[in-house]
C-alpha cells in the first residue's frame, strides 16, 4: 500500500494532476515547473499550518501561565493538523527517501519544529519550571520526535484508532514528566 502511494506520485503525469485539480493542462505550467514543485508548494502550506496553527497557543490553552496547558494546546493543534494531512505527510516521508529535494524539505521542516520547541524549553528553564540539567536542544529532539513519530504511526500508518484527545493527553504527560514540570499542573487532559 505504501509503495502504491509512492508509485502513484512517481508515475503521475502532469495531465493527471491537472485533471485532478480541475485545471487546463497548460495552466499547470503557469504555476509550476514540475509535479515536484507542485508537491513542494502543497507541503509548504501544510508545514505552515502545522508550525503556526492559528491563534496563539497560550490563548488557545486558556491559561498562558500554565506551561502544561500550552504544551497540550500545541500537541492538539499539531495532531489535528497532522490527522487532516496524514496522506500528504506519509507521501513526504516516502518521497524523502528517494528524492534529495524532499529529504531536504523534510529536514528543514523538522529543524523548524526542533528550534521552536528548544526555545520553549529554554524559556521554561529560565523561569525555573523545567529541569535545568536538560540540554534543551536534545530534549527538543527527543520530545518532538516522540510526537511526530506517534502522529505518523497513528494517522499515516493507521497503527490503531486513537483520538487526538487521548494521544495528546499521553504525549503532554510525557512532555511534562520529561521536563520535570510541576506535578500539580499535569491534569491528564483527555478532551477529545
Amino acid at each position: 500500500m505504501r509503495n502504491a502511494r509512492l508509485n502513484g506520485f512517481v508515475t503521475a503525469r502532469i495531465t493527471d494532476i491537472a485533471d485532478e485539480a480541475g485545471l487546463a493542462h497548460g495552466s499547470f505550467y503557469s504555476h509550476f515547473r514540475s509535479k515536484e514543485d507542485a508537491l513542494a508548494a502543497v507541503l509548504g502550506e501544510v508545514e505552515e499550518e502545522m508550525l503556526h496553527p492559528g491563534p496563539s497557543l497560550a490563548a488557545t490553552s486558556g491559561d498562558e501561565t500554565d506551561p502544561v496547558a500550552v504544551i497540550h494546546a500545541a500537541n492538539v493543534a499539531y495532531l489535528e493538523a497532522y490527522r487532516r494531512n496524514a496522506r500528504l505527510m506519509a507521501l513526504l516521508e516516502q518521497v524523502a527517501t528517494v528524492d534529495e529535494r524532499f529529504a531536504a524539505l523534510r529536514l528543514e521542516r523538522s529543524e523548524a519544529f526542533l528550534a521552536r520547541n528548544a526555545r520553549a524549553i529554554r524559556r521554561l528553564q529560565r523561569a525555573g519550571l523545567a529541569d535545568s540539567a536538560l540540554d534543551p536542544d536534545l530534549a527538543s529532539l527527543a520530545l518532538s520526535t516522540m510526537v511526530s513519530r506517534s502522529a505518523y504511526a497513528v494517522f499515516a500508518m493507521g497503527r490503531q484508532p486513537v483520538s487526538v484527545g487521548a494521544l495528546a493527553a499521553t504525549l503532554t504527560r510525557l512532555w511534562a514528566n520529561a521536563l520535570g514540570l510541576p506535578g500539580d499542573r499535569q491534569d491528564g487532559r483527555n478532551d477529545g
